[in-house]
């Protein structure tokens, strides 16, 4: 009986820690004014990665610039207000899987004919808990073109088609 107690409080204790390891958050994405393009933006922290899954609608086929931006505030009609790309460490704007590259890089979305895309990224750079590449209350931008994973400051990836706050999930 005492073992049986002793495996039952282990493994509490070891559910406690996880939980308490896992952070999550959402983005709804709303389109800026004139376009139709919407969906959410999933981010799942765990033992240091972050899992995100962007489901996006309404965009032309082809590729689209997804960034973090340093303000959580979607208020301008063209989202302006959400900032430039969120750059704790003040590096090079680059693909998210450069050696240096900006918090908030996350690469392309790719649309489909009918303009539904879905991304599932694993990165270890960005944060939803606490500290200084956290995301949480940042905005998320999903932008008219393609992000070239290079042009400074920003991957020329053009106008902001919808922009969402992330907040955490409790």
């Amino acid at each position: 009986m005492r073992n049986t107690l002793y495996v039952l409080a282990a493994s509490f204790m070891c559910a406690a820690v996880a939980a308490a390891q896992s952070h999550n958050a959402v983005a709804v994405l709303k389109p800026t004014q004139g376009n139709n393009v919407k969906g959410t933006v999933r981010f799942d922290e765990k033992n240091g990665k972050t899992r995100i899954v962007a489901n996006v609608t309404g965009l032309q086929p082809g590729k689209h610039g997804l960034h973090v931006h340093e303000k959580g505030d979607c208020s301008a009609p063209d989202a302006t207000s959400a900032g430039g790309h969120f750059n704790p460490e003040n590096k090079p704007h680059g693909a998210p899987d450069a050696a240096e590259h900006h918090v908030g890089d996350l690469g392309n979305l790719e649309a489909d004919a009918k303009g539904k895309s879905r991304l599932n990224l694993t990165v270890d750079f960005l944060t939803v808990g606490d500290g200084p590449h956290s995301i949480t209350g940042k905005a998320v931008i999903v932008h008219a073109q393609p992000d070239d994973l290079q042009s400074q400051p920003v991957g020329n990836a053009g106008a902001r088609l919808a922009c969402g706050v992330i907040e955490r999930k409790k």
